[in-house]
This record gives structure tokens, C-alpha cells and sequence, in this order.
């Protein structure tokens, strides 16, 4: 195992406390340097699973953030999500203790390595992450990985330490975290309007995404995004195209069908002429641009493009990404973590084609900023579930200022329900669906935890 060096510490760094510690990356780097022979604590609002098993590997984590917390730490890491006046963050200023946020801890940790594939865009940065190190790893290579979800090829986690062959990770475009980062290789998967709490325009989203490609030697984009060709315009960067139905295009998904199983069997050329056919195991139209992007890579890095094809017909996907939970009464239960109308739109889109009758979606909306800027939009995302229902925002960060609930997006769907509660949603689906309905329950809140109460 390579061992981490990270040159953001202040030297004699001994313990570092990391607020924000139950998030997907935030507990991967405490783990990271907890692995590396530091101390390692933390804090974050809820109890769960992330925090037992932080726990268990010998790291304290606190329940509340208070200033008690921090105190006898050498330094302090912190998310974008958490505000100027947390007490944590207050008192390690205070007291003159190194802070620093998660993405600048992020980007000193990959400068150990050469050959750094960071995975960007709006949507599928997971699951391409995901895609890349299952290609790289069935290969033989051993590269670190960062990913934003956990995986199965990861143990079920969402890093890995490797010996060598580079640092994949995913770079998320959320106030410019991404601009802290050193991509040798930049992929960027699609580019539109989200994040409106930061984001105020497309434009700037434009410039940002230019800024990220320009830190690269080289570029995979994908041709078909309008929006983001377009910021490429004038990118430095060497640009490699790939994307679907247009071989004009570096590297080009070609002759797409369905399996009997309402997965997508497809062709790539190179340059014009075929290189491998893929069958991928994942739903959706999504992932055959998703697979595309990663064979990609996989091929420019001297991997055999249909050993790259082979590795894709046995990835299970990521955690809350079109996830099959089980099956209760003949209802097939899925949980997917889709919050942008993009997003719904393509998750159930790839779902109903894996549903023998109704399709019901449970959605959960993600932040008030977004629910609000974004609400023409999901008006218009769930045209093809038979049944909808909305669960009421999750807050996250922020506070309602917007005056804005998800009743307001359900009265405007013809035969769409709100609750206020999960438990209401779960009695009122145990007791509507019937066997051969698929029901998804869909967002980036807490929505994953009603799948239990269905399964019931």
C-alpha cells in the first residue's frame, strides 16, 4: 500500500479533526489519514452506520459540533457545506489552528502521484469514477481511488489505496471545489445549470468547467453536450471527444439495443472504425455514454478496449445509483440518488424499462435553492412514472427563505401525492402497489432510509 504524504499540513502535524466527517469523501480522507499513522476525529450531525464504522477503525467521532470538540487538534478539515459561524470552525480560528477545506486537503493529497484522472460534470461523476477503477483494477493496476459513493468493487466503500498507477477521483463542481484540484487527465461528462445557491448563471458555470479543463494535459469530453463544448471552445488542453450516434466524434457508441433484460448492448469506434462491443448490467441510456467515457480512458491508458468492454459486463454500479433493495409482496424496490430534473428524468426513463407494471417514484427534493430555481423543471421530470409521490424537502444546509415546499410541485402533477412523513408515504404504498410495480425511492436527503419501511 502507498503510503499518503500530504504537504497542506503544517509540519509535526499529529491529529486532525475533520468536521462534516460522515460525508462520503470527508470520512474516505479521515481514513486516509487515519491509515497514515495520524490521529484522526470528527464531527457531523447524525449518528449512523458511517460513524460506526469509523468508530470501529479507532476514529472518535462526535455527535453536534461544539468547540469542546476540536480542542487538542493540530489542525482542522472542513466541507463547503459547512458555514462561517460553526463553533468548530470559530474556535480553531481563534485559537490559530490550521483550517482547511476539503478540496485543498484533496488536492495535496493527489500531488503524490503522477497520472491523476478526475472525473467532473453535473451528473454521473460517481458512477464514471466507479466505471474507470473497475476497468483500471480488473486490469491488473493498482490505482488510489476517491470516489463520491461507495461501491462494491471498492469493498463497499467508496477509496482504496493503491501501490501505483495513479490517483482516479471525482472532482465535484460544487463552489469551484474542483478548481483546487491537478487532473493529468480531466474527464467532464455533460455541463448545465445547477448548484444555484453558488451558481448564478450558466456562464459561469461555463468558465469554471474551462478553468478545471485547462489544468489538464489532456481532455475527455463528451461531443454531444452543447453546453459543454462550448465552454471548450477556447480550453488549452488537448480535447478527445466521445459520446453516442456520431462517429465524427473520437470515440463513438454506435448500433445501441436492448437485451432481454432491458440493459444496453452496444458497439465504440475510434476514430471511425470499431474498437469492442459492451453489454453493461446497469439501466439506462445514461450509461451507455457513462461507459463509454470510461473505456475511453481505460483505452488511452493502454488498457485493450474489449478487456475494458469485458470488465464493464460485471460492474454492479454505485451505491444509490438505480440500486435494487429487494423485492416485498412482488414489489421490486429500488433506491436511486437522482436530485436534478436531468437526472430524474434519466433514472426513470433506464427504470421503467426494468418495470413489468407501475412504476412508482417516491422523491425526496434536494436543498430549497435548487426546489426553487430549478422548479419548472421538475415539474416536468417525472412524465413517465405512473405513480409520484413527493416527500418534503430536504434541507441540508440551508434555511426555507424561499417559502417554498414539495406540495407546491406535486399540486401542479396531475395524480401526484405529498406527505409529510415517511411513515405516512410507506403505509400508503404497502397498501397501493401491487405485485409487479417497481417503486424507486429517489434524492440526495435521507430518502434512502424508507426503502426499510417498504421492504416491511
Amino acid at each position: 500500500m502507498k503510503k499518503i504524504t500530504n504537504n497542506i499540513l503544517p509540519k509535526n502535524t499529529n491529529s486532525v479533526f475533520f468536521i462534516g466527517i460522515c460525508g462520503i469523501s470527508m470520512s474516505s480522507l479521515a481514513s486516509i489519514t487515519h491509515q497514515n499513522g495520524i490521529k484522526v476525529g470528527g464531527s457531523d450531525t447524525n449518528d449512523g452506520d458511517t460513524a460506526r464504522a469509523l468508530r470501529e477503525k479507532g476514529i472518535d467521532v462526535c455527535i453536534g459540533h461544539s468547540a469542546e470538540n476540536v480542542k487538542g487538534y493540530d489542525a482542522v478539515v472542513y466541507t463547503a457545506a459547512i458555514s462561517y459561524d460553526n463553533p468548530e470552525l470559530v474556535y480553531a480560528r481563534d485559537n490559530n489552528i490550521p483550517c482547511i477545506n476539503r478540496a485543498d486537503y484533496l488536492g495535496s493529497l493527489m500531488l503524490a502521484y503522477t497520472n491523476r484522472v478526475g472525473v467532473a460534470g453535473m451528473h454521473g461523476k460517481s458512477t464514471v469514477t466507479g466505471m474507470i477503477s473497475h476497468i483500471f483494477i480488473e486490469a491488473g493496476k493498482e490505482p488510489t481511488v476517491l470516489n463520491g459513493a461507495n461501491t462494491v468493487e471498492l469493498g463497499g466503500g467508496a477509496y482504496k489505496i493503491g501501490r501505483n498507477d495513479g490517483f482516479i477521483f471525482e472532482a465535484c463542481e460544487y463552489k469551484d471545489s474542483f478548481l483546487s484540484f491537478h487532473p493529468d487527465t480531466a474527464v467532464l461528462l455533460n455541463l448545465e445549470m445547477d448548484h444555484v445557491d453558488y451558481f448564478h448563471s450558466l456562464q459561469q458555470i461555463k468558465d469554471s468547467f474551462e478553468k478545471y479543463a485547462n489544468k489538464a494535459k489532456t481532455v475527455i469530453a463528451c461531443g454531444n453536450d452543447k453546453n459543454l463544448m462550448d465552454a471548450l471552445k477556447n480550453c488549452t488542453s488537448e480535447i478527445i471527444t466521445y459520446g453516442r450516434d456520431d462517429k465524427s466524434l473520437d470515440f463513438c457508441a454506435y448500433d445501441i439495443k436492448e437485451n432481454k433484460y432491458g440493459f444496453n448492448v452496444f458497439k465504440i469506434a475510434y476514430k471511425g472504425e470499431h474498437l469492442c462491443d459492451v453489454e453493461i448490467c446497469v439501466p439506462g441510456e445514461h450509461n451507455v455514454l457513462n461507459t463509454t467515457a470510461a473505456i475511453a480512458v481505460g483505452y488511452i491508458n493502454g488498457i485493450d478496449a474489449q478487456e475494458a468492454a469485458k470488465s464493464m459486463s460485471t460492474f454492479k454500479g454505485v451505491n444509490r445509483r438505480a440500486e435494487y433493495k429487494g423485492e416485498a409482496n412482488g414489489v421490486v424496490i429500488y433506491d436511486d440518488y437522482a436530485h436534478h430534473p436531468s437526472e430524474i428524468m434519466s433514472s426513470i426513463h433506464g427504470l421503467k424499462k426494468l418495470c413489468n407494471c407501475n412504476l412508482w417514484c417516491i422523491y425526496q427534493p434536494h436543498t430549497y435553492s435548487r426546489t426553487a430555481g430549478l422548479f419548472e423543471e421538475f415539474c416536468a421530470s417525472f412524465g413517465e412514472a405512473d405513480k409520484v409521490i413527493f416527500a418534503e424537502i430536504y434541507a441540508a444546509r440551508e434555511v426555507n427563505t424561499f417559502g417554498i415546499s414539495s406540495k407546491d410541485i406535486a399540486d401542479r402533477i396531475e395524480g401526484a401525492l405529498y406527505f409529510e412523513t415517511f411513515e405516512e408515504i410507506a403505509d400508503y404504498v404497502n397498501a397501493n402497489a401491487k405485485p409487479g410495480d417497481l417503486v424507486v425511492t429517489m434524492g440526495a436527503g435521507d430518502i434512502f432510509k424508507m426503502h426499510k419501511m417498504l421492504l416491511k
